[in-house]
């Protein structure tokens, strides 16, 4: 059977949003879409691996278009075949598209090769017929689980938002399943967040737990007072504290602060991951680790920093990665992860799960579907196909 790609397609499309975190807002918020066109031919359609990029990221068009989409369809083809022949390899793909790149300087190029990284990993399942999930499980030779926790990720900052329009989010989330949500802190006073916390807290009640999210916003002083006031509370997590190459910060704040803490999701290397555990003072038995493949060069790279994660004594059940997309729920679903983050109601259509797929008591059930699941989600694969054809 004939394998190869023959396109790397890219379209570069808006996610804007009138909300903010602490740091950022996302009135010009972009995405890239990714098309990996094969000369495969499954139940008579042509095999597209399709990806595209995390939120908090803009859309990587010009690194794609000028640099790694040609390093993949001008590469010899049999070069990008795994032993068998019969099926692309990832990881052949993925070192074509890294050729000539010197190591560090992660930054947006991680995103641009961890969104075709997307299209190739959708492409290979499809080409084998089987839900990635199901195919990485097989490769670790593990068995999946596709019932995977996810969390509710919200609580934004939004012009005119009053704590009354704060407290209906979160029941939204209750209603719909949720038993953990999460909101944003750092944008505002924190006399302000901690009265946006207590309403947040009286609307849960005892249905789900609330998890804060600094964005990367505070310096040391500011991340210790937030962890003074924080600490009387029972949260599952208070997440970047301080920007995320900060280890010094991060250990420290372990220090008065003895509740759970998550970070990672804006590191973007199996190094990076490596130092903020050697360094960064995480705690295994509490942490939480949030490394997105999309954002950190695909599940290629993934899979390292999962074995930076093993060798130093960090369960897999520790990670939660972020960006609330389909890929990270089939690496938690097939590998073992702790769950993956859930947007219901934003960046859409690329946040969200296969439709059908209802929340119940925290955890969603993957279907299988073959590849990433995309064709699953008629509001998401329509743009894709449009892109293909």
């Amino acid at each position: 059977m004939s394998v190869r790609i023959l396109e790397v397609r890219e379209i570069t499309r808006p996610i804007a949003s009138p909300i903010r975190n602490a740091y950022i807002d996302f009135s010009k918020m972009t995405a890239s879409l990714v098309a990996v066109v094969t000369d495969v031919v499954r139940d008579g359609r042509r095999v597209v691996g399709y990806g595209f990029n995390s939120n908090g990221r803009y859309g990587q068009g010009g690194l794609i278009r000028e640099r790694f989409a040609d390093r993949v369809t001008g590469a010899a083809p049999a070069s990008l075949l795994n032993p068998a022949g019969d099926n692309l390899d990832p990881d052949r793909v993925w070192a074509a598209m890294m050729s000539n790149e010197k190591p560090g300087g992660h930054g947006e190029r991680s995103v641009a090769v961890g969104t075709i990284d997307m299209a190739v990993w959708d492409a290979v399942a499809k080409i084998a017929g089987k839900p990635l999930f199901r195919l990485l499980a097989e490769r670790h030779g593990i068995t999946a689980d596709p019932r995977v926790f996810v969390y509710a990720a919200g609580g934004y900052y939004y012009p005119g938002k009053g704590l009354e329009a704060l407290r209906a989010e979160m029941r939204s989330y209750l209603d719909r399943g949720y038993t953990v949500v999460k909101m944003k802190i750092g944008g505002a006073p924190l006399a302000e967040d901690q009265a946006r916390i207590e309403a947040v807290l009286a609307e849960l009640g005892c249905r789900a737990r609330l998890a804060v999210d600094a964005n990367g916003r505070f310096d040391l002083e500011t991340a210790i007072a937030y962890a003074r006031m924080l600490r009387q509370y029972d949260l599952f997590w208070y997440e970047e504290a301080g920007d995320p190459l900060d280890y010094q910060l991060q250990a420290a704040l372990a220090e008065f602060y003895p509740g759970p803490m998550a970070t990672g999701e804006n590191l973007f290397s199996h190094q990076d991951a490596r130092n903020l555990l050697r360094y960064g003072g995480m705690r295994p038995d509490r942490d939480w680790l949030q490394f997105d493949c999309a954002l950190s060069y695909g599940l290629c790279e993934f899979q390292r920093t999962l074995r930076v994660l093993r060798d130093a004594g960090w369960s897999w059940r520790r990670l939660v990665p972020h960006g609330g997309h389909q890929m990270s729920l089939n690496i938690a679903a097939g590998l073992g992860l702790g769950g993956n983050e859930s947007y219901p109601d934003l960046f859409q259509p690329y946040g969200g799960f296969p439709d059908g797929v209802r929340v119940e008591d925290g955890h969603i059930t993957m279907p299988d579907l073959p590849g990433i699941g995309f064709e699953g989600k008629a509001d998401l694969y329509a743009p894709m196909r449009a892109l293909a054809e």
